[in-house]
């Protein structure tokens, strides 16, 4: 099986989930490519799958991007950065890669998640 990723952003300073916050699957080797892009839906998790399916899926190294400044700006906050990149080296045959972003305007932290969640089909 194909590795599976998805992601689950939640705003620490005010406790709710980050919803419409901009996130981007980056390859990084042989060379950065962009996998997708989606948005956070309103619980915060990702919109659309990664790699829907395992299809196109190539091991090795990648990084999710999140777009946190626009998401604290438009809640009256000013972040303290710009773009959170989170690298992960995802396996064939690892099954669920779940990778929650916890932030807030002054810093943030991740974790591989226990892989429960899965997008409607």
């Amino acid at each position: 099986m194909a590795g599976y990723l998805s992601t689950h952003v939640l705003n620490t300073a005010e406790g709710v989930p980050g919803a419409g916050i901009a996130a981007e699957l980056w390859r990084l080797e042989p060379a950065p490519v962009l996998v997708a892009r989606t948005e956070t839906t309103a619980d915060g998790r990702n919109r659309d799958a990664f790699y829907p399916e395992g299809a196109g899926f190539v091991a090795g190294p990648h990084e999710l991007r999140f777009g946190i400044v626009a998401y604290f700006a438009g809640r009256g906050l000013a972040a303290s950065y710009d773009l959170v990149p989170v690298r992960v080296r995802l396996e064939a045959d690892q099954g669920h890669y779940h990778v929650p972003l916890l932030c807030s305007p002054f810093g943030y932290t991740t974790y591989r998640g226990s892989g429960a969640f899965r997008l409607p089909r």
